[in-house]
């Protein structure tokens, strides 16, 4: 097993390379515009860093948000490119349980990730390695928290509402890989590699022009 894993759903662009046992190589730039222009150096990154060539992978994981639509499918269509390419299984797993894998929390907690207009998506997950509920995307005061403990960046951004927890802010791609590979030796089934919206994206398609009278 070879699985290299990437996320672009946040602002971290994050890729690594796990064997089965454990993560050979990681990369991570936190920059919210340049997931087009990052991602590729960065899988060639965590390539040279394991000694391994990009034809050895098995298999092909990404996050599938939620998260902003731009970033998300640079991650996604990368993804189901290379797979095609090497002839290996492309995936996809949620953002959020990357975030909760990395917390190694063994108690029930929630995770939240920026979702920008003030709102957080979040889910509520058992342990580090199973979601009860969600994703959902709402406003931090909407959030219920009962008293949970929550982890990711959402929760780094609005403390004085949904608090705050030693974790790691962003769905560092060494915890996908690690998630991916975990699920794949034990026989659970992955989703495919589609992305996860909330929401509608920002940009439309413009109507049509407004007649003009004299």
């Amino acid at each position: 097993m070879l699985v290299l894993a990437f996320d672009t759903a946040t602002p971290a662009v994050t890729a690594a390379l796990h064997d089965g046992e454990r993560v050979l190589a990681e990369s991570t730039t936190i920059d919210a515009r340049r997931h087009g222009e990052l991602l590729v150096p960065t899988i060639e990154r965590v390539l040279t860093e394991s000694g391994a060539a990009l034809r050895d992978v098995t298999a092909v994981v990404a996050g599938s948000g939620p998260g902003p639509y731009t970033g998300l499918r640079v991650g996604l269509m990368t993804a189901q490119g290379l797979a095609t390419t090497l002839a290996v299984p492309a995936y996809g797993i949620c953002t959020l349980d990357a975030v909760a894998y990395g917390s190694g929390l063994g108690e029930p907690f929630l995770a939240a990730t920026d979702a920008r207009r003030k709102e957080v998506f979040w889910a509520r997950y058992q342990d580090m390695r199973t979601r009860l509920d969600g994703p959902f995307v709402d406003r931090p005061a909407d959030v219920p928290v009962e008293g949970l403990p929550v982890v990711g960046a959402g929760a780094a951004l609005y403390p004085d509402v949904l608090g705050s927890h030693d974790a790691p802010p962003y769905p560092y791609a060494g915890a996908l890989a690690a998630l991916a590979a975990e699920r794949l030796a034990a026989g659970v089934p992955l989703d495919p590699p589609r992305p996860i919206y909330l929401r509608r994206p920002d940009a439309v398609v413009p109507g049509a022009p407004k007649r003009v009278t004299a």
